[in-house]
């Protein structure tokens, strides 16, 4: 920045540097007509006025806030009381995006927490009953996991699966399978250990009359358990053959 008899004037990049933009940013401005371009000087550089660097200024904020080019262009020339109209709906609409954007940030934090965040209590004393009775953390995170999907398809069933789940665990066979499942996460899916627990699981599956294709969220949270581990896949594969066929067996009798 130097004096002359016009007064203050700035070159380009100065100007640029003034309101925070880039220099290419200018000359977009300059390209949709949106800040007048100066006539160049004996020198043949473009000077920009102190005025310029102020409606630049207004341009780079009112562009920050969201406000399309197109509208910035109406408001530079608007009287004050409809600028000062504008800047209010502006400032309201940052402040709707602001709670927006805190939500997602409480939202991700309860993620974050763990389960009390995003779990009812009866959910969470639940799974740390599972843990008092041995069983991984693992399969409690994939629990965990199926929870929250089932509170976000039927929250309406979330009692009674509750209720359905605390009888299970209540049951010192379905504990037993539980751990069995546990310590099969690893094995390879053709081990011969597989068959006798399928067989196992199996004959829970008929002595509780269990069926697993029933509708809602069942499918989802087999996927998701499933996927931790080929061996879960393979048993569920089995039981699911299993089942079809003793309905196949019951239809044609």
């Amino acid at each position: 920045m130097h004096e002359d008899p016009r007064g203050t004037v700035l070159t380009i990049g100065r100007l640029a540097a003034t309101a925070g933009v880039t220099v290419r940013t200018v000359r977009h401005y300059h390209h949709i007509g949106l800040l007048p371009e100066p006539d160049r000087d004996a020198s043949g550089y473009r000077r920009y006025s102190a005025q310029a660097a102020v409606d630049l200024i207004r341009i780079r904020t009112l562009a920050d806030a969201g406000v399309p080019l197109a509208r910035i262009d109406a408001l530079l020339h608007a009287q004050p009381a409809e600028f000062a109209a504008a800047v209010t709906e502006i400032d309201a609409a940052l402040q709707r995006k602001i709670d927006q954007l805190t939500a997602y940030r409480h939202r991700i934090a309860e993620l974050a927490g763990g389960e009390r965040l995003v779990l009812p209590p009866e959910v969470v004393a639940l799974l740390d009953r599972m843990r008092s009775l041995g069983i991984s953390e693992l399969r409690i995170r994939l629990e965990r996991d199926a929870w929250i999907l089932m509170q976000a398809l039927d929250p309406h069933a979330m009692p009674q699966r509750i209720r359905d789940k605390h009888a299970a665990l209540d049951d010192s066979e379905t504990t037993r399978l539980y751990l069995a499942c546990d310590r099969s996460v690893g094995w390879d899916p053709h081990d011969p250990r597989l068959d006798r627990l399928i067989d196992d699981l199996d004959a829970w599956e008929i002595a509780h009359e269990r069926d697993s294709n029933r509708g809602g969220s069942l499918p989802l949270i087999s996927s998701r358990i499933s996927e931790a581990s080929p061996a879960w896949q393979r048993i569920l594969d089995a039981l699911a053959h299993r089942a079809e066929q003793r309905r196949t067996a019951g239809h044609d009798g």
